[in-house]
């Protein structure tokens, strides 16, 4: 994208999810301790039954600004997330005002690329562009979900 002229870039509109833990965290933390120091404050974390709850958005971002920003309930599909494309991602665009004449990045997850899906981007973003799989993952709006995360 770096050797695409500036008009190209300000055209890509990137779209991602990501969940937000209201308390705690999903993953395992890792503590590192001298002997007979596991009771020492500084090194628990405090955790609540059940998880503790989250959050979880789709966003959408260009160069001109950021999108709508969508809570989520329940578990992201391939359904649900082709209702969230339906209801946003257009409405985004123009809204950011790169009008429907857009390129659409979005990375390869599972529902990104299921046929429905698919179809539904060739028919309203036929822009879409390929990430290839494997590859690291540069959708600068992961910028935005850390700042955030920060921030929660």
């Amino acid at each position: 994208m770096l050797n695409k002229p500036e008009t190209y870039r300000n055209n890509v509109l990137f779209a991602d999810e990501s969940k937000f833990n209201i308390f705690g965290s999903d993953r395992r933390i890792m503590v590192w301790r001298r002997k007979n120091e596991e009771l020492n404050p500084k090194n628990l974390v405090g955790t609540v039954k059940y998880g503790g709850g989250g959050v979880l958005v789709w966003g959408c971002m260009s160069a001109s600004g950021l999108g709508n920003l969508v809570f989520i309930d329940g578990i992201m599909n391939h359904a649900l997330y082709l209702n969230v494309l339906r209801d946003n991602l257009k409405l985004s665009a123009q809204n950011l005002a790169i009008g429907n004449n857009f390129f659409f990045y979005q990375d390869n997850d599972s529902k990104h690329t299921a046929p429905y899906v698919r179809l539904w981007c060739l028919y309203n973003c036929p822009q879409n562009l390929k990430t290839p799989p494997q590859s690291p993952y540069l959708n600068p709006i992961e910028h935005i979900w850390k700042e955030l995360d920060v921030r929660v």
